[in-house]
């Protein structure tokens, strides 16, 4: 761990509200991110003022030492912000104090109900922007439905996105140093035909690797099976978080905290490990198969970042049933439900039959 762990960490609380002039210095209204051109713009009269990018010399998002850390005074949003949770689904999302939200962005439930915001949960330090607009995301919905085979043609032809929700998701992401003794049992085949026989040999070793960026959603309060399915972000592309950035759209607070999010970090790293040293092994001493990796690591020099990441959740009515799906706000992945044609899956599943029972005559 990091050498300063019983050090006083300096008490910091960082209030923004000053800086985040959301307001448009030429008509007065209220400008919001907009993630076709990365900046702050008017939807009125066309300002537009471009966010700060670290490439062009701007600021790196700070990676915090995680011992001092769980003491850290939070810090708050740079703007006012009320939480809602969602009796149905139990999702809990902020929302600019002055916005209204009717229903839940991941479930669709209208029982939501207001809760007193929490001192002492940290603000994030990075944010992967939005760069898929929401007509954007409204074209690769159709493409998406499109490309599914047993959609209805009728769906495919008239099926519209609407109540676009676009959302943030926390993530934690973690940095270590890591040093591991291991155990590696491989398998070497001998022989051939009567004679063939397996025989196994145990190499130990130590194996040293920096691990940057491993990354854990910090979320257990909602269950769209969708949204799991394309949260995969490229983090490079992080920038130092900003007010500015979530402008306009809602961000779901993290309900995994830092501890717990750093022990499913662990076991994500010792099976990434243990992949890595087996295949390494195998490679090293031509071996046949790998039957078991043991191993033990230590954790030097732990730092992490809280991050948020974009999706876009929306949904469509067919024959008056309501299905719902999501959008990378970054990539423009797309996962969700459509409806289903009983004629087409009769018919494939009449091909199939027809095929098995032709490759059954044939090898009769």
């Amino acid at each position: 761990m990091a050498d300063n762990i019983n050090e006083e960490p300096q008490v910091v609380n960082a209030t923004t509200e000053e800086a985040t002039d959301k307001k448009c210095p030429n008509c007065g209204a209220t400008v919001v991110y907009d993630p076709a051109t990365l900046s702050m713009s008017c939807p009125f009269c066309g300002y537009s003022r471009k966010l700060p990018n670290p490439e062009d010399g701007g600021q790196d998002v700070e990676e915090l030492d995680f011992e001092p850390a769980k003491i850290r005074a939070s810090l708050d949003w740079g703007e006012n912000r009320k939480s809602l949770v969602c009796k149905n689904c139990g999702a809990e999302t902020m929302f600019n104090s002055a916005d209204t939200a009717a229903c839940c962005p991941y479930c669709g439930s209208t029982q939501v109900m207001p809760v007193d915001n929490d001192e002492n949960v940290m603000a994030p330090g990075g944010v992967v922007p939005f760069e898929i607009t929401k007509e954007k995301a409204a074209d690769l919905f159709k493409r998406w439905l499109k490309g599914k085979l047993f959609a209805p043609g009728e769906a495919k032809k008239t099926c519209e996105a609407r109540n676009f929700s676009g959302v943030y998701l926390p993530f934690w992401t973690y940095d270590s140093q890591t040093t591991t003794s291991y155990s590696a049992r491989l398998s070497f085949e001998k022989g051939s035909g009567d004679n063939r026989r397996v025989e196994y040999r145990t190499y130990n070793g130590i194996y040293e690797k920096f691990i940057d960026d491993e990354v854990v959603y910090a979320s257990k309060k909602t269950d769209n099976p969708y949204v799991s399915k394309v949260s995969k972000f490229n983090f490079a592309k992080l920038r130092k978080y900003s007010p500015e950035f979530i402008a306009g759209f809602l961000a779901e607070r993290y309900t995994v905290g830092l501890d717990d999010g750093w022990t499913t970090a662990k076991a994500q790293i010792k099976a990434e490990l243990i992949d890595e040293i087996g295949q390494m092994e195998k490679a090293k001493h031509n071996a046949d198969g790998i039957s078991s990796v043991k191993t033990s690591t230590s954790y030097a020099n732990v730092t992490f970042k809280y991050v948020l990441a974009p999706i876009w959740i929306a949904a469509f009515t067919f024959k008056d049933k309501v299905y719902n799906f999501v959008v990378n706000g970054q990539t423009g992945e797309v996962s969700g439900k459509s409806p289903v044609s009983p004629f087409k899956v009769a018919i494939a599943v009449a091909i199939a039959l027809v095929v098995l029972y032709l490759i059954y005559r044939y090898l009769s």
